[in-house]
């Protein structure tokens, strides 16, 4: 077993992004417009109905630079942190979607020190 750990779980993405905004559009993109392709139309908040694996919602997932063309990708509900399962879900939908270069599941708050 790795190390000690919440539990909890993020992607770290990379993708030539200049912000968070590009980010987190690049993020949501392909899902939203499949559900308008689905239902017709969009509306912020069915962001919280767009499932992107069993048990994550696209409105669930926020995106924090890094550093330049890194990302990281974790749920912003402290209720519903990812797991390692549903991390690997949600980065195998986004390698689906194609919109980062590079997609590894991390736990959450590891920072790579002491190496």
């Amino acid at each position: 077993m790795k190390g000690q750990n919440s539990g909890e779980y993020c992607l770290i993405v990379e993708g030539s992004y200049l912000d968070v905004s590009e980010a987190l559009h690049a993020l949501r993109d392909p899902f939203i417009e499949d559900w308008v392709e689905q239902t017709g139309r969009f509306r912020v908040h069915n962001l919280n109905e767009m499932v992107v694996v069993p048990g994550v919602t696209l409105g669930q997932l926020g995106v924090e630079m890094l550093e330049d063309g890194l990302f990281e990708i974790a749920s912003v509900d402290a209720e519903r942190p990812l797991t390692e399962s549903k991390a690997r879900g949600v980065a195998e939908a986004l390698r689906r979607q194609d919109m980062f270069d590079e997609i590894s599941v991390e736990p959450r708050g590891f920072d790579g020190e002491g190496e």
